[in-house]
Formats: C-alpha cells, structure tokens, sequence
C-alpha cells in the first residue's frame, strides 16, 4: 500500500483544478497585460479569481495581491510593511515568533542588517505563543508584530483574542498557510494588517499564492520592474495558476466542513491506535486547541534510538509517506526548530514525525500505517 501522509508539505491537485489550469495553458495563454482579447479575457480571469478569493476571506478584491507563493507573501508582508511603516512612525522594533515559518523568521533576520531590531517571542511546549514573553517584548518602539495563525508542523491554532489584548496599536501580520482553507478565516472579525496563504496547501496548483494587505496598511513593493498587482509585485501574472488556485478555493469553500470532519476521524483512530503501540514512550506534540489535519509525535529518546533519516527511510520503503518538519527544511534532515524551541532535546526532535491528512485520505490508510509504526517502534526501540 501507498500513502500519502504530507499533506502539510502539498497536497494533489484537484481534478476539477486541472482542467481549469490546462485551459489557461493550452488556450487562454493571453498576457494579462495586452490590450488585445487575448489579453483582456486573461486579464478578465485574473480579476475574477481574486474576487473570489477575497469573497473567501471577507477581503475587498483590491487588497488581494497574487505571488508565487507563501514564501513570497511572507517576504512580501514581513519587509515591505517594515521598510514602510518605519519611513512614517520611525519605529524599528519588529517581534516575530520563535515557531514561525523559516520565510519569516529569515526574512526578519535579514532586517536587522537595515537597522531594525528583530525580537524573538518564545513558545510554550506545544508551540503556542507565549503570551507573557509577547507582552514582555512590545513597546512604544514596537511598529510590527507577525504570527503563524495554525503551526505547520504540530497543528497548534494560535488564539487571535488572545494576541490582539496586546497587539491593539501594531500593525499585525499572520501567516495562514495551514489555515487557509481548512477552518474559516474571516480578515475583517480577526483584524489583521495583512495575511499570506498558499496555494497548493489547498489541491491547488504549486508556484502561486496571495497577500492580503488591509487598505490602508503602509507596504512597499520587493520585486520591481512592472506595474503588474497595482504596482506592488512586478512581474507576470501566472494566470493558469491563479485561476486554478481560485477553482480551489471554490471546492474549499464546499467541502472545509466535511474535509475538516473527515480530517478528525482520520486523527482520532490515529491517536487511538499510538496509544496501543506505546502509550508512554510516544508523545502528541499539541495541544487541546489544533487542527485534526496534523499530527505531530515524538518518540522519547531515553527509550528509542532516534535517527531522522532512518525513521523516514523506514516508513518510505514501507509505503508511507511523512515528514520530520516543515517541507522548506526537512530534506536538510536537522532538528526542527519548532520543536527546539519548544523545549526538546536534539535527540527527541530526530524522533520527531509529522502526519498530515488530506480529504483523499481513508481509514484503511491510518491503519496500515500504525502497522508500519508498531513494526518500526519494535526496530528502534532500546
């Protein structure tokens, strides 16, 4: 048997996606920026689908900007809004937090070599924001703060209420890659200064994505050379992808309820299944409130042999695919920084897999599954 447990890395391509993508490529291949009808039916799909996407979110269409990704969106957000924002309040305290994704925590790195001071808020065991060290960190000179909404590599949901108490006078950014799609995100109740989503997390094609940027909300452009996104993304628009990742978020739309319900069953005769193999010597990497789409375990060093390629080699020949992390960093093979920082050891974050399910996912899957880790527990343990 084959299974695919990676959802979290990327998801398959819906059918009905495809067929939208191939049109666009094969047919409708006008430049969005041409007058003539090739262009303007290209341009016509390109203004639809982001409609549709800020109908999704509860977003004006003139705050949606198209990227090549969540990275990109992230980059975009994180120094477009501080070179900006530190032009017009001269504030240059900027707070990230330690259990972001990499496209963050890297791209508030490289702002400290323009003269921003980048604080680090710390993370509770299972990766949740803590709150206290947030409050600790904020100050008048305070001028951005950026957040992941649901971790990408345990599940855990950041709670808003919580963070605003402090955030009121920031401008907020939050990454939504896991989100988007998955539980219903409204930019308007949550209050938010800008939000970034991708679109092959959702069975979407790869290669696109969004930022949301609240009207109002100082952002300069990161890529330059085109008047393209209402002059703050240079370049040409990937029309097949956009109108693709728009079809997605259609079918989203439809089914985030029984794809969500689905998710928890799959989760649910997971967890009840680890508990058999080895209640003590397994550890769930989250909290009471997560997304059922993602199950991050660790086995406990003092009683397995933990070695992260061998773990996921193991599974792979087996059939089943997973991961140790987030997809930008786990074919590196190091320790997962989240798991670091939320209080692990090196050797208990080599024993660290990550599990995520996807609506084309069944029971028989989960079950094969535990299968193979009963069988590899046995292997590894000491």
């Amino acid at each position: 048997m084959k299974v695919y447990f990676d959802n979290a890395a990327t998801t398959p391509l819906h059918p009905k996606v495809f067929e939208r993508v191939t049109k666009f490529l094969a047919d409708e291949y006008g430049n969005p920026s041409s007058i003539h009808s090739f262009g303007r039916n290209a341009r016509v799909a390109v203004e639809e689908a982001r409609e549709t996407i800020a109908d999704f979110i509860n977003a004006d269409a003139s705050e949606i900007y198209f990227t090549s990704g969540g990275t990109e969106a992230n980059n975009f957000a994180i120094t477009g809004i501080a070179n900006e924002e530190c032009k017009e309040s001269k504030k240059n305290n900027i707070v990230v937090t330690q259990a972001d994704h990499k496209s963050v925590i890297e791209t508030a790195e490289n702002l400290q070599h323009s003269d921003f001071d980048v604080h680090f808020c710390k993370i509770i065991a299972d990766t949740g924001i803590d709150i206290q060290d947030l409050n600790n960190l904020i100050d008048n000179n305070t001028s951005l703060f950026s957040f992941i909404h649901i971790n990408n590599e345990t599940g855990t949901i950041n709670d808003f209420d919580r963070i605003f108490g402090l955030t009121n006078n920031l401008i907020v950014h939050t990454d939504a890659v896991q989100s988007f799609g998955k539980i219903p995100v409204d930019v308007r109740k949550i209050k938010i200064n800008s939000l970034s989503a991708s679109s092959h997390k959702v069975n979407g094609p790869k290669g696109c994505g969004f930022l949301y940027v609240k009207s109002g909300t100082p952002i300069s452009p990161i890529i330059h050379g085109g008047s393209q996104e209402r002059n703050r993304r240079g370049g040409t628009e990937n029309v097949s992808a956009i109108v693709g990742f728009a079809e997605a978020v259609k079918i989203a739309k439809n089914e985030m309820y029984n794809n969500y319900e689905h998710a928890k069953k799959l989760r649910e005769r997971f967890l009840n299944g680890l508990s058999t193999i080895d209640k003590n010597g397994i550890v769930i990497n989250s909290g009471v409130n997560t997304i059922p789409h993602i199950l991050s375990i660790t086995f406990k060093s003092e009683l397995y042999n933990n070695d992260a390629e061998a773990t996921l080699i193991y599974l792979d020949i087996n059939g089943v695919a997973a991961s140790n992390g987030a997809a930008c960093t786990s074919g590196t093979l190091k320790p997962s920084h989240v798991m670091l920082a939320s209080g692990k050891s090196v050797q208990d974050a080599n024993g660290t897999i990550r599990f995520s399910f996807g609506s084309q996912n069944k029971i028989e899957e989960v079950d094969y599954t535990l299968d193979v880790l009963d069988k590899m527990s046995k292997k590894f343990r000491k």
